[in-house]
């Protein structure tokens, strides 16, 4: 791994700096409110109309405004400064209240309804089908207190934890072990192209860099994004020149292919994903996605995709796939890919370079960092932990405790650091999958436990490990670790009151799901279906997810996982292909990744030989600035219908 030639050009685009500021001051303050007020309901709003919110493109719209309002002020932000606005507009936009959204729809769901489940969701998650506050479409309603109060109860312990284990394992990985962390300077670069832009520093190559995909990403948002929200508002029906979120082939293919479903996503984003992503770890998940449509037809014709027939479309097809066959067949991959990330550690162990730090650098960090004490993050981790515990036992007292201390203070800290390492070693995730779900069932079948609140508790499962990579970013821009807890301090109260206020807001246009949220009207039920088919695994009885569960088929597919891995291994290939294939093979909905190779196939034989080694850097450049063309068009298009429709509402 350490030699891997793709992996050493990404770890290589950025040198740590040895000056750090903080960036936290009054501009950074207006922009917590500014992010709040102004893009959060934005990013709601079009995540229940299109399914994607405004996402990163919230960030650069947000650093543009306030870098062209610098300066007219006769002055220039600073990288620190930008580097603290995108981190805010980051926390700003997960907007925690949204959930509450899908809560309402849960409880009330025909899914519920079918599966028996509705009268045994909690009411601390939401009150019943009945509740007066349902009628009157209104959170703001002593039935919702208790929710409310557990969800900011929940949130408030999130970001103290933030700094916790996460923090102390990047003490251990980046300051003693070292390790190179590839992908982190490509999330980094970003943020310095507008810094460059803004203080016009050296040529000023990422700033048109970044201008050049601001333009197409406004280009191609005004066709995809603003042209069918505002026809739509507009004419009876909306006019759509590129189908979202597919052009469906699967009618047209099922002869040939069977219980494969087919279609092409025409988002230009997923070239500019291409050209960004590992070239190699495309290429990998292609090779996994063709095998994956040589493999279904034969699992029909063998009768084990025994649900699907013809005429199905592709969230059907999936569906049918998913119940026969790949649920089963996912977990195994998910255990090889645990497998092959441990196996990836252990011998990773005592290669860390020659420049291996020592434990005094663990007790001494680089001066100017903002560094805290390395007890303080386990003193966090560990009350953090004990809260999420005391929360669990008091919501669901039924389920054995132990279970709780197990998940907190065992699992997390192993498969956290795992992954604290592959993310430094090849920027890869590691995760188990079914732990969280195999140890529900357990508890339902050892120790008697019915019902299906266990679901919805806050248990201490948590992952830490990808939050290395984001400290990591923290210190390739050279800003100090103090400046983002002081946003933090200030981000929270901000997004808490603006998640309310537009979850209410949104929610009293019009019911949701309804016509007037097409993509939540589309798929939620369907999500409801498969969230609340996990669930019957609690209750009595012989319930639907036993019915998908084949031993056999996880067994398969962890072996195939494990073989595909040995099998590329022995054959030198690039690690990252070998990661690619083995997470490609359980891929059932293939409709994004033709253009995905097209960006990949792209960079790598036109601009890389045409510009270089500087491509690498050119390219998440190029992304940024094509999010945020995206952006704008989504901003303008949800201003547009919220204008509009709360015209309407008031007028009725």
């Amino acid at each position: 791994m350490y030699d891997d030639k793709e992996l050493q050009e990404y770890r290589d685009l950025l040198k740590t700096p040895e000056h750090f500021e903080e960036g936290f001051d009054w501009k950074t303050v207006v922009g917590a409110v500014f992010i709040g007020f102004l893009m959060m309901p934005g990013s709601m709003y079009l995540q229940l109309v299109i399914g994607a919110g405004i996402g990163p493109a919230a960030r650069w719209v947000t650093i543009i405004l306030f870098a062209e309002i610098a300066r007219r002020a006769h002055t220039s932000l600073r990288q620190q400064e930008i580097f603290i606005l995108y981190y805010m507009a980051g926390a700003a936009l997960a907007s925690p209240f949204q959930g509450l959204l899908w809560s309402q729809y849960l409880v009330q769901s025909d899914a519920a309804k079918m599966l028996g489940v509705a009268e045994f969701i909690p009411s601390w998650i939401a009150p019943g089908a009945d509740s007066e506050s349902m009628l009157q479409r209104s959170f703001l309603h002593r039935d919702w207190l208790i929710p409310i109060l557990l969800l900011v109860g929940s949130q408030i312990i999130q970001r103290i934890d933030r700094f916790g284990l996460g923090y102390a394992l990047y003490r251990i990985t980046s300051d003693v072990e070292k390790l190179p962390f590839p992908m982190a300077p490509v999330g980094a670069l970003g943020t310095m192209a507008l810094a460059e832009s803004s203080e016009e520093q050296q040529s000023g190559w990422k700033w048109r860099v970044f201008s050049i995909g601001a333009v197409v990403g406004l280009a191609f948002g005004g066709i995809y994004v603003l042209l069918p929200v505002v026809s739509g508002l507009i004419f009876t029906e909306p006019i759509r020149l590129i189908p979202i979120p597919w052009i469906e082939l699967t009618r047209h293919t099922e002869e040939l292919l069977p219980a494969v479903a087919t279609g092409v996503q025409l988002d230009l984003g997923l070239v500019f994903i291409g050209m960004v992503l590992p070239f190699w770890a495309v290429i990998g998940g292609l090779i996994g996605l063709i095998i994956t449509i040589v493999l279904n037809p034969i699992l029909w014709d063998k009768g084990i995709l025994h649900r699907w027939h013809q005429g199905m479309g592709t969230v059907d097809t999936v569906f049918a796939n998913n119940f026969d066959f790949y649920m089963s067949f996912g977990i195994g991959l998910g255990l090889a890919i645990g497998v092959i990330g441990i196996w990836s550690v252990v011998r990773s162990f005592g290669k860390s370079g020659p420049d291996r730090g020592s434990l005094r650098d663990l007790f001494h960090p680089p001066q100017g960092r903002g560094d805290f004490n390395f007890w303080i993050s386990i003193g966090i981790y560990v009350c953090s932990t004990l809260s999420y515990v005391g929360l669990c036992i008091w919501l669901v007292p039924n389920f054995p405790w132990i279970f709780f201390l197990g998940y907190g203070f065992l699992y997390t800290p192993i498969i956290s650091y795992i992954t604290a390492r592959m993310e430094g070693i090849a920027g890869q995730f590691v995760s188990l999958p079914m732990v969280r779900e195999a140890s529900f069932i357990a508890g339902a079948k050892y120790f008697g436990y019915q019902g299906i609140e266990i679901w919805y508790a806050p248990i201490p499962i948590h992952n830490y490990g990808e939050a290395t990579v984001g400290f990591r970013e923290i210190e390739l821009t050279g800003t100090s670790l103090r400046g983002i807890i002081k946003a933090e301090l200030v981000v929270f109260p901000v997004v808490m009151v603006a998640s309310l206020l537009f979850s209410q807001f949104i929610w009293r246009l019009a019911p949701i799901p309804s016509a007037s949220y097409p993509y939540a009207q589309e798929l939620w039920h369907l999500q409801a279906l498969n969230t609340l088919l996990m669930q019957t695994s609690t209750l009595e009885g012989n319930s639907l997810f036993f019915q998908a569960l084949n031993a056999g088929y996880v067994f398969s597919g962890l072996g195939l996982g494990v073989v595909m891995y040995m099998l590329l291994s022995l054959l030198g290939l690039p690690v990252l292909l070998i990661y690619g294939v083995v997470r490609g093979l359980g891929q059932s909905t293939p409709h994004g990744v033709i253009l995905e190779v097209a960006g990949a196939i792209l960079g790598r034989y036109y601009f890389h030989k045409r510009y270089g080694t500087m491509w690498r850097q050119y390219a998440p450049v190029l992304l940024a600035g094509f999010s945020c063309g995206m952006g704008l068009t989504g901003m303008f298009a949800m201003g547009f219908a919220l204008i509009l429709k709360s015209l309407s509402y008031m007028a009725y």
